[in-house]
């Protein structure tokens, strides 16, 4: 069975050598529509579905992403798997702007997002001790080395609101806390992911360092766009490279976090809420014939 992959990222990501079968596709949603129309292409056996994250030309804040409908129109498309393309600041010295993180740990600092598909009558506590699927960290470890850029494997990544950058007081305290990058969207995604029982990693694309380092200036539009433009050509080499890497749920299955972790009893969970649900928790309830 081929692939079906999800990738979140900036519009232009979808323009790839070797894409073929480039169409546009619109799902449907019970949380609205999504940020854009979604690309759909296939790279040999595998096939993509690219989500422009703030919609083409830019135009949502880090807030208004629309993320419960954009993991759900994924997981409907069939997607198991998502990578999340994205730019962030640097908290070390050691990640310098041009660089690439792959993230294994989150924190979510946003204050305002619905985080979750559940609540309205469906209470549900999914495990997330360990948010990154180490098998897709491997896979884009590895396309970094062949495509030949400096990559860090593991590390944290802090979520901040926006859509205004650190002050030097919060970017120091997040340095104390050992984060590795900083960034305004992937926390949010990956604990949606999670819900929907998708594996989910992230290729952080390091434009900055944020406002702490002495040596730098502080973080400005121009120098992470400058930054961000010379990233994203070696991300679509990187994308290139890990979607022939990345194995099959045969060969390693996708989390099962709905299983066990669903609180409310199933009689009492509301009919429009059991409708609106049922993609992500419908094979765990007794059916209603």
């Amino acid at each position: 069975m081929a692939n079906i992959i999800g990738i979140i990222g900036g519009s232009g990501l979808y323009e790839m050598e070797s894409l073929t079968g480039v169409e546009e596709v619109v799902v449907d949603t019970p949380f609205g529509a999504t940020s854009d129309a979604i690309i759909k292409g296939n790279l040999g056996d595998a096939t993509l579905y690219f989500l422009p994250r703030h919609g083409r030309g830019h135009p949502l804040l880090p807030s208004e992403v629309p993320y419960r409908a954009n993991i759900w129109a994924l997981k409907k498309l069939g997607c198991q798997r998502i990578l999340s393309v994205s730019a962030v600041g640097s908290m070390k010295e050691e990640i310098a702007p041009g660089h690439m993180v792959i993230p294994d740990q989150f924190i979510d600092w946003t204050k305002t997002r619905k985080s979750t598909f559940f609540g309205e009558g469906c209470v549900v506590h999914v495990s997330y001790g360990d948010p990154v699927c180490p098998a897709l960290g491997d896979a884009l470890e590895a396309a970094c080395k062949e495509v030949g850029v400096t990559v860090h494997r593991g590390g944290t990544y802090i979520c901040m609101e926006g859509p205004q950058f650190s002050t030097k007081a919060e970017s120091n305290l997040y340095r104390s806390w050992g984060v590795s990058v900083i960034g305004m969207t992937n926390a949010t995604e990956a604990k949606l992911a999670r819900e929907a029982e998708l594996s989910y990693a992230t290729l952080a694309l390091s434009t900055d360092y944020d406002c702490w380092h002495e040596g730098h200036d502080e973080v400005t539009v121009e120098e992470v766009i400058k930054v961000l433009l010379q990233n994203v050509a070696n991300a679509k080499k990187i994308l290139q490279a890990v979607v022939p890497r990345i194995p099959s749920t045969q060969e390693v299955p996708v989390p099962s976090a709905i299983a066990n972790a669903i609180i409310t009893a199933p009689e009492k969970i509301p009919a429009e809420t059991r409708k609106r649900l049922d993609l992500i928790i419908g094979r765990y309830l007794p059916s209603d014939d």
